[in-house]
């Protein structure tokens, strides 16, 4: 399916302004980095995006300055969000106002949205859901209860009842580039200290919550018949991780025993985590971001999905998975014991060997499943490209 053009909002391309907080380090600002620069490179969008953690954002745009307050990254400028406290004027408000997954923009800003003529577009971003309800919310209006002013839910999502999935417009080109040109994939690999032997096994990315039950899949690992290359980025799984290294995590070591390898990685930008998702031959995700990366790179891949009061996530999860995996048994339930969704006794504890045999055999069969699931995601239309028109509905 083509992808549209960019979109022009009435005669001129209007700002925008885009509140992130930090929740889950690097998934909350890393869809709101990727929107951001998408908005302004595919639809010339003039966007400011307010941050509140800048460490975490550095993690993944090492470009970034922690102590500056105002800077211009990729044609996106970037603001320090320190409190909610500030005084705004009317002149400093945006055309589309965003605030991602709820959070609370300052009373000042808000204010001072109130005030404007025309008054500005306020969306609120919500997070990606599989479930059912979210398309009786998508585009819901709630109005301010006290000010002249209404906020729209925007769910992103995988039917065309929602706001689709963050895609950009030459996302497909790219990974085809990368993944038909082995001698590109290797040199990219190389960079980040994986060796050639190293290259031949089946190569496994490591990306998840630190409660994730790394230590005993890695002993499956172990023992397993096949070589396996398991590549994590430094800070994650630290602990399960420098025991099986017997030293410290950091980026640069590595240790072979067994059936399996583990090498950690340096962290690395946004667009370089894409590529490590195209040249491995499975990836575990996380959250959110590297979540929505992941089923664009086309490779078989393990959610560990963000967790909360009473086990809401297993519901979220099992949403997903009803709509994905279809009839792929091991990779369900793969999924679920990776979360914690099914958990073994005392008297019969999880066979992490049995699980990841019955996983690894049905890779091929994920591989061509992922084709499809593309193929369906994509006529939905992108995540920036509907909140644009969207917007457009709202401002005309």
């Amino acid at each position: 399916m083509m992808l549209p053009d960019k979109i022009t909002i009435l005669d001129e391309a209007p700002t925008l302004a885009l509140f992130c907080k930090v929740i889950d380090n690097y998934g909350d600002i890393g869809i709101c980095w990727r929107l951001a620069r998408q908005l302004q490179q595919e639809h010339g969008i003039a966007v400011t995006l307010w941050v509140d953690d800048l460490p975490s954002f550095q993690r993944i745009c090492p470009a970034l300055a922690l102590d500056i307050d105002l800077q211009q990254l990729l044609g996106v400028t970037v603001r320090h969000w320190r409190d909610q406290a500030a005084v705004f004027s009317t002149a400093e408000v945006a055309d589309i106002v965003i605030e991602f997954f709820g959070c609370d923009i300052p009373p000042g800003y808000i204010g001072a949205m109130a005030q404007c003529t025309p008054r500005p577009v306020w969306l609120n971003l919500e997070g990606l859901s599989a479930e059912e309800w979210v398309e009786g919310c998508h585009r819901l209006p709630s109005p301010h209860p006290r000010l002249p002013l209404t906020k729209h839910f925007f769910f992103p999502g995988f039917t065309d009842k929602t706001g689709g999935l963050l895609h950009e417009a030459s996302l497909e080109q790219q990974r085809s580039q990368f993944q038909s040109d082995p001698a590109a994939a290797a040199a990219f690999m190389a960079q980040l200290g994986v060796t050639a032997a190293e290259l031949v096994a089946l190569k496994v990315s490591l990306f998840c919550y630190p409660q994730a039950p790394v230590a005993p899949l890695l002993q499956a690992w172990q023992g397993g018949a096949a070589a396996i290359t398991c590549l994590v980025p430094e800070g994650v799984a630290s602990a399960a991780i420098a025991a099986f290294l017997g030293a410290d995590a950091i980026a640069g070591a590595a240790r072979t025993c067994g059936a399996l390898t583990v090498r950690v990685l340096p962290f690395v930008s946004q667009q370089d985590y894409d590529r490590l998702l195209w040249a491995c031959d499975v990836n575990f995700v996380r959250g959110e971001d590297s979540f929505v990366r992941a089923q664009w790179a086309g490779k078989p891949f393990v959610w560990h999905i963000y967790a909360q009061d009473e086990n809401l996530h297993h519901v979220k999860l099992r949403a997903f998975l009803q709509r994905h995996v279809l009839d792929i048994d091991s990779a369900a339930r793969f999924s679920l014991l990776w979360n914690e969704a099914i958990v073994g006794d005392a008297a019969a504890p999880i066979d992490w060997d049995a699980a990841w045999v019955q996983f690894a055999f049905d890779i091929p069969n994920m591989v061509a499943g992922s084709a499809n699931w593309q193929r369906k995601m994509l006529e939905n239309g992108d995540l920036a490209s509907n909140l644009v028109k969207f917007s457009c509905s709202l401002r005309q």
